[in-house]
């Protein structure tokens, strides 16, 4: 099913938010789009068939959403890559459903930036529940691990038609090969001293589970060669060991 609609004006961001059973955690994150002051985003829901009465939650506030698809998909990535194919705005933001915008002016604040800067990707900070505040380093290192968080990260939209859409092989870690794309084409990343979205913990990156540190390696060699790659391979594990010993303590 596909709902869309008709708007008029181009917008300046769209919001895409893919979700599949997310029960009542979405409506915080959709609530938190609608309440933006004086930039009107574009919405954007992908449900990859919920069965726990979200599409029918979903179906009560279509008026609030700008395109809606519901049916199934082929992974989150798979969802994203969907709700850029429907995206008219010129700068895409991607929310899970456990994330808020920070405020009711995150938006309107993030524009006076771009209109300020040529960058291609803009990036403010990501806040977890827990206490984890994440920021665009001024040097990145896209050896090390993925350098941004989605729910913080606004794109150009034509970043996708330039250089191709998410890998939806890849379950956990497509974004980090799609900004290690960007980043070697030299696309700019701009870090900008605003608190974007506050999310939670627990997401199927933030987890800690192993397949997303084998992801994060299998696209490290995809771009760097091998002996550039051995020393960050060994980091990522003792990540992943550090964690696992922690979660084990708690």
């Amino acid at each position: 099913m596909l709902l869309r609609n008709a708007m008029s004006a181009v917008p300046a961001i769209s919001v895409i938010v893919a979700c599949k059973n997310p029960g009542t955690r979405l409506h915080g994150s959709l609530e938190s789009v609608w309440k933006q002051r004086h930039v009107r985003p574009e919405l954007i829901v992908v449900d990859g068939g919920s069965a726990d009465g979200a599409r029918e939650w979903l179906e009560t506030k279509r008026a609030q959403l700008d395109s809606f698809v519901s049916g199934p998909d082929g992974g989150v990535y798979d969802a994203m890559n969907r709700g850029v194919a429907l995206a008219r705005g010129d700068w895409v933001l991607f929310l899970g459903t456990d994330d808020r915008l920070a405020g009711d002016m995150v938006l309107s604040e993030t524009m006076g930036w771009m209109k300020k800067s040529e960058a291609g990707v803009v990036v403010g900070e990501a806040a977890f529940d827990d206490g984890r505040t994440y920021r665009l380093r001024h040097k990145v290192n896209p050896l090390a691990r993925n350098f941004v968080h989605h729910q913080a990260t606004f794109y150009r939209r034509t970043l996708f038609e330039e250089n191709g859409a998410f890998d939806p092989a890849l379950r956990v870690m497509a974004d980090y090969d799609f900004n290690v794309r960007l980043w070697k084409s030299h696309v700019r990343f701009k870090p900008i001293p605003l608190r974007i979205a506050t999310c939670g913990v627990g997401g199927i990156s933030d987890r800690g589970d192993w397949h997303g540190y084998r992801e994060e390696t299998i696209v490290r060699h995809r771009h760097f060669p091998a002996p550039r790659c051995w020393l960050w391979d060994a980091l990522s594990v003792v990540r992943y060991l550090r964690k696992k010993a922690v979660r084990g303590l708690a």
